[in-house]
């Protein structure tokens, strides 16, 4: 960096200088900051920039090389405010939805409070009824109650009563078994007695039989020698 003494000291050297460097500047920074970044216009101004500074001294090459820095920091924050543009349109944009999405859930959250406010409204006309039939319940409990103390009265005096009967029906059954039994050995008696007259029956047809067979045979005896003679008879006459 030059001090400001040198500056005094060598501003006449600079004035000429000075000129060509603003017109080299002056024609870079009037060119639009989009042209700078294409490949053809950097070729062109860095060989019409390396064609000038092949005239020039050490010095105005530093300043020449200063200027082009400051260009290309120039270039380098306007192509960052480009893109902070765009972040910030994005940003924008974000904001936008994100805004659009807040009213619609201040919306549904507005519906679902009126949802909520109608929700608890049901739910004390429910508790209302829910009490009511809690009194209704007490009352009919109380009710049930007295009913069902009256029927345990009579359920007892039925069970003893039905204990009475099933005491009777149980002699009864015991006393028409033995009927039975009894009957059933007397069946079993006479059915004896059935086989024992059968088999009588029996011997006595085989031997009634047997008689008539020995009269049949005895009366056939009998018949047989008057036969003979009867025909005999017969003869004598027709001759």
């Amino acid at each position: 960096m030059i001090s400001p003494f040198l500056k005094k000291r060598k501003s006449s050297e600079r004035q000429s200088e000075g000129s060509f460097i603003e017109h080299t500047v002056s024609e870079d920074l009037q060119q639009d900051p989009l042209e700078n970044y294409s490949t053809s216009g950097a070729e062109e101004e860095s060989s019409s920039i390396l064609e000038k500074k092949s005239h020039l001294d050490k010095k105005s090459l530093d300043l020449v090389f200063a200027v082009e820095q400051m260009i290309q920091a120039k270039q380098r924050v306007e192509t960052s405010n480009y893109e902070m543009q765009d972040r910030l349109n994005y940003a924008n944009g974000q904001i936008d939805r994100l805004n659009k999405d807040l009213k619609n859930m201040n919306k549904v959250i507005e519906d679902r409070e009126k949802s909520i406010r109608d929700l608890e409204q049901r739910l004390a006309e429910k508790n209302l009824r829910v009490d009511q039939m809690l009194d209704d319940y007490r009352e009919l409990q109380s009710t049930l109650s007295y009913e069902i103390e009256e029927l345990k009265s009579i359920n007892e005096v039925e069970r003893q009563k039905y204990a009475s009967l099933l005491q009777k029906n149980t002699d009864t059954l015991a006393e028409k078994n033995r009927k039975i039994n009894e009957l059933e050995e007397k069946v079993g008696k006479l059915e004896i007695e059935h086989g024992h007259m059968k088999q009588k029956f029996e011997t006595l047809r085989q031997e009634k039989t047997h008689l008539v067979n020995i009269v049949n045979d005895f009366a056939a005896r009998m018949t047989s020698p008057f036969a003979a003679k009867s025909s005999e008879n017969g003869e004598v006459s027709s001759d």
